[in-house]
């Protein structure tokens, strides 16, 4: 599978300014629904109880039509460094920012969806060159995965996690890293387990702020806080919260016509869940900006990856190995709001070499955007003690 490093291309974002032209101008034709029969409702879940409600919604489309600024965001990635590469036939877009300290690990991080790498284009600089001379510094490697922003999509079947996971130790590779610590979170920390299980003669270790234990472990010891944390996990996937990820994972197709032609479809698809996964009371603008979400969908509108993003549900769910065991150092971080928390006890059972667990006070399933700052430090401090625990080439 290995490639020379000179099939690793520079690459630039810039949207044509018709097809900027032709996003407002659809944003300016939408036709909308009527308002949800919960309206008025007070701030809080209730109000959200049947998806975005519209008065959220018109707010956004109008700064989105009027406001937003695509090019602030392109030159944003272009200031950072994009390249793209063939990995299996297939090309990968990535964001590549090396540190100027000599003493510097790679470090791949992985997003998952409804992210994409806008989710860490805040927290690049300070991971690569950080104020604290004491703490590590990373030459930051973030891939978009596989049908995702400006990556090729894939045209048949067969890439899900495993595939994607052998992708990123060539795109590794490729860029001189042999050995590299790896982050992820959402499909990017399942893509980051299998990367550790499958592959720990080149991770060093991991951090993550997703892990799953094997199937069939029992809740017979575990603390009141961790039953719960199973219940709930078990509610979202079970009950209606989970009902996109069914969608996705078995008609990707017809929700993805809606997400490719509908500027609005696709905003209220991917809003809905960056409110209802934040660790917010109501909206999820408490503490993610307006542009920061809608530089994240706009990517997902310019570069028409809604259906080959949403089949990743198709390729990967429920796919994670029951017998994937990662022996490399792992430092997991549970946030309060994610929508999937493992109890330390079932990720002992498949990450065996636990040397940092943290449970913040604050924070859902998008910290690098919800608590920018905290998220740096603690993927700092976590894989601090990752390259701590690691053998060192």
């Amino acid at each position: 599978m290995s490639s020379p490093a000179d099939d690793v291309h520079a690459f630039e974002a810039h949207a044509p300014d018709a097809e900027l032209d032709e996003l407002r101008a659809r944003l300016a034709a939408a036709r909308l629904p009527e308002p949800e029969t919960v309206s008025g409702a007070a701030p809080g879940p209730g109000r959200w109880a049947q998806g975005v409600p519209l008065a959220d919604l018109v707010e956004v489309v109008d700064y989105w039509r009027t406001t937003y600024d695509w090019r602030a965001f392109e030159e944003r990635l272009n200031g950072i460094g994009q390249f793209r590469t063939t990995i299996d036939g297939l090309g990968i877009h990535f964001l590549h920012r090396r540190s100027a300290r000599a003493d510097a690990t790679p470090l791949i991080l992985t997003h998952g969806w409804p992210g994409s790498v806008a989710e860490f284009v805040d927290v690049v600089d300070e991971l690569a060159d950080p104020k604290d001379a004491d703490a590590p510094a990373f030459h930051v490697v973030v891939p978009s995965l596989p049908g995702f922003g400006f990556s090729d999509k894939p045209a048949t079947t067969g890439w899900g996690a495993e595939k994607i996971a052998a992708a990123w130790v060539e795109l590794m590779a490729r860029l001189g890293y042999d050995r590299f610590a790896a982050h992820g979170g959402d499909w990017g920390g399942n893509i980051t387990t299998v990367l550790a299980g499958r592959y720990p003669a080149h991770v060093l270790g991991i951090h993550s702020t997703f892990a799953e234990g094997p199937p069939g472990l029992t809740t017979d010891g575990l603390t009141a806080v961790e039953r719960r944390w199973t219940e709930e996990t078990r509610d979202f996937y079970e009950g209606p919260s989970g009902a996109y990820a069914k969608q996705q994972a078995t008609r990707p197709q017809t929700i993805g016509y809606s997400l490719v032609d509908s500027p609005v479809g696709l905003l209220a698809w991917i809003l809905d869940k960056f409110a209802e996964w934040s660790d917010t009371e109501d909206s999820p603008f408490e503490t993610i900006s307006r542009d920061r979400i809608l530089d994240d969908v706009t990517l997902y509108w310019l570069t028409r990856t809604g259906a080959s993003a949403a089949r990743i549900y198709y390729e990967s769910h429920n796919s994670l190995d029951p017998e994937l065991r990662v022996d490399v150092p792992a430092a997991i971080t549970m946030y309060p709001r994610d929508i999937e928390k493992c109890p330390r006890p079932w990720a002992q059972e498949r990450y065996r070499q636990i040397v940092r667990w943290n449970e913040p006070e604050r924070g859902g399933h998008f910290p690098s955007l919800e608590v920018p700052e905290y998220f740096v430090k603690d993927l700092q401090e976590g894989l601090a003690a990752v390259l701590a625990g690691s053998t060192l080439p």
